[in-house]
């Protein structure tokens, strides 16, 4: 009877470990990088703080970052009376001056026509 109970329970495990849900990971690339003790320590600290592994306090922090760079590059933050500069400039843009013009000029001459 014990034997049979045993192989009860090997049934059953292997029965729910099958049905369990496979999980595929996109992540397919890799980083690799070279830090020393100090600094391994002082990252693996923080991760402890807040209770989350190296490796994923390591790519938050690098994603968040690097999130962070990308906003400061490419979005332009304006106050209200700069927001309404910059629209009015559009809207009535200044007559070209000459040195504009020259500047187009020049421009043109190394710009290879195509048709």
């Amino acid at each position: 009877m014990t034997y049979n109970n045993f192989k009860y329970i090997n049934l059953k495990l292997a029965m729910q470990l099958s049905s369990r849900p496979t999980y595929t990971s996109e992540k397919a690339e890799r980083l690799e990088a070279r830090l020393s003790r100090e600094q391994k320590e002082l990252i693996q600290h923080a991760a402890d703080l807040l209770g989350r592994s190296l490796t994923d306090f390591v790519i938050n922090s690098l994603q968040e970052e690097a999130k962070k760079i990308i906003r400061e590059h490419e979005i332009i933050t304006l106050t209200a009376r700069e927001s309404k500069n910059f629209v009015n400039s559009l809207l009535n843009p200044p007559e070209p001056n000459v040195a504009l013009n020259k500047a187009v000029k020049r421009y043109n001459s190394f710009i290879v026509d195509e048709e």
